[in-house]
Order: structure tokens, then sequence, then C-alpha cells
């Protein structure tokens, strides 16, 4: 089932429920890191996975103070991507500081055991790294589908459980995405600023057939990001907000082009009030759209 806006795109969303996927119909309109591994004392949501997942209810896609559309320019360009299947994957999840046991599980990356999720980074307020990918998704998605793609989410909401790295990246699969993103917040060093974008490395047969599809996505988004933002590239990881890592299961993984974008440091203070600012995270969906017809839409 999938909502169907006026261009005929679509939007679906895969809802985990205790290691299966379902599809639920939505109305119209960054996963394999070592951050914030869930302990009991967590302070996150405490909805489980079977909570947030057994309902079958349409609910609105963000909450209502998330829905203003752009004012100063149209940033869409109808039909520039129809035809086209986009996988966007909000890290992490708002309920998973609360379930240790399911998402401290180790699954298998390729090239290492790893948790089946963490919990994600937070500014010093509290400000939560779940919070702030699925909001830029959502905004992100709503740009995507009014210019005629058919956009795939991971994770319906922010309250529920994982899903495991190794799911987010069967989604965007089996989703057969032209293109796919992790979106993540970063928890770097207090004195550090930017963004970087994640491009797979080289991991025997594996990403091979992704590598440089995935490194051109990585380029679109990387240009589009600085320059719609004016988010610095990264100062302490990468090179010129590029960097290549071989140890996330949501690349190794895939057989579908995709990149990881950290859009900026929770832990530094001045990157930490952009990224809770709602402004910034309407330029953030702006650009990253911006880079995903860019690459797109280029031929191949």
């Amino acid at each position: 089932m999938a909502a169907r806006g006026p261009e005929g795109a679509r939007l679906e969303m895969r809802v985990w429920v205790a290691g299966a996927v379902a599809l639920v119909a939505l109305p119209a309109c960054s996963g394999g890191h070592a951050k914030g591994a869930a302990t009991a004392t967590s302070t996150s949501s405490t909805s489980s996975s079977t909570s947030t997942s057994t309902s079958t209810s349409t609910a609105p896609a963000v909450p209502p103070t998330t829905r203003a559309r752009p004012t100063t320019t149209t940033v869409h360009r109808a039909g520039a991507l129809a035809g086209k299947t986009v996988v966007l994957d909000p890290g992490h999840n708002g309920g998973n500081g609360s379930h240790p046991a399911e998402i401290n599980r180790p699954v298998d990356a390729v090239t290492e055991q790893k948790p089946c999720d963490t919990a994600g980074a937070a500014t010093a307020s509290g400000y939560a790294e779940p919070a702030f990918t699925f909001d830029v998704s959502q905004r992100l998605a709503r740009l995507l589908q009014d210019a005629g793609a058919r956009v795939v989410l991971t994770r319906p909401n922010d309250s529920g459980v994982g899903p495991c790295i190794t799911e987010r990246a069967a989604i965007g699969n089996r989703a057969r995405a032209d293109a796919a993103i992790s979106i993540h917040a970063d928890g770097g060093p207090v004195g550090g600023r930017g963004f970087h974008v994640i491009e797979p490395a080289l991991v025997a047969g594996h990403t091979e057939p992704i590598l440089a599809p995935s490194q051109r996505l990585a380029l679109a988004l990387r240009a589009a990001y600085l320059a719609g933002t004016g988010m610095p590239t990264s100062t302490y990881i990468g090179h010129d907000g590029l960097d290549v890592r071989s140890d996330l299961g949501g690349l190794n993984l895939s057989t579908v082009p995709k990149v990881f974008i950290e859009c900026g440091n929770l832990n530094n203070p001045t990157d930490a009030a952009l990224l809770m600012s709602p402004d910034f995270r309407q330029r953030a969906a702006e650009a990253l759209f911006k880079g995903l017809v860019a690459d797109l839409t280029s031929g191949p």
C-alpha cells in the first residue's frame, strides 16, 4: 500500500515489527555508528517497537509545526525525479536508548560484528540525534515526492526501536533504490565543527558495484549541502567533507548507491544551535534535495 500524490509519486515507510518489515500507507506529502550505545538508564522514549509497529492507523507524516513549505524559493521541479526511487534512512530511533537488549545485540556488518543499532548522539541540552534525523528526513521526503520520486523511509516515527543496520540496508536493496541516504548528526569532539559525507570503502565481494555511483552521490550531496546550508566541512574527520569507511554495515551490505551524511556535530555549541533550528533543518532538507536532483538527473 502506498499513498499517491497529485503527480502519482509514492511515499512509503517500512515498519519494524519484531524482525519483519511491513508496508504502511502514509498521507502524501547515521545506523552503524558506535555512538550512543543503549543503557538501561537512558532518558530516551520508552515506546517499544511492538507498541509502535502494531498500529495500522494512518498518522500525520510530521508534526504540524514542521509542515510549513519554504517561502523564499521553490526548490522542487515538478516531475524532475519521476520514475526514481530514493530511500531515506533517518539514523537511530527515539526508543533505542530504552531498549538496550534489542539494539545492543550483535549483527554482521561484513567486516566486523556491530550492535544492531545505537541510541545516537545528543546536544548538551538534550536534543537527540534521532529527532533531528527524522525531522530532516520528513522534510526531504516531501520535496522528493513533489518532484515525482517514489520515497521509502526505513522507519515511520521517532518512538520505535531499530531497525537494525542490516535491515536498513536491506530496505534500500529491496526497493531497488536509485539512491539511498542515511541521515545522521555526529557526536564528535566539542571543538570540532562541520559536516561530512561517508562513502563506502572497497570491501571485496560486496561493495564493488556501488563504489562509483556512491562517490558521485557523495560529491553531489557535499556540494549542495555546503552551498545550501553554510555549514563548513568537518574540521576533525575526513578530508574536504568526505570520508571513506569499511566498518558501516549500512554501506557494506548495500547493493544500491548509498552514502551517510553527518549533518553537523551535535557536541559543538555552534553546530548544535544550527541543528536545533527548524529553519536550518529546512535548509538542510532543501540542500540534500538539490544534491539528489543533481545526481539523479546527471545521467549514468
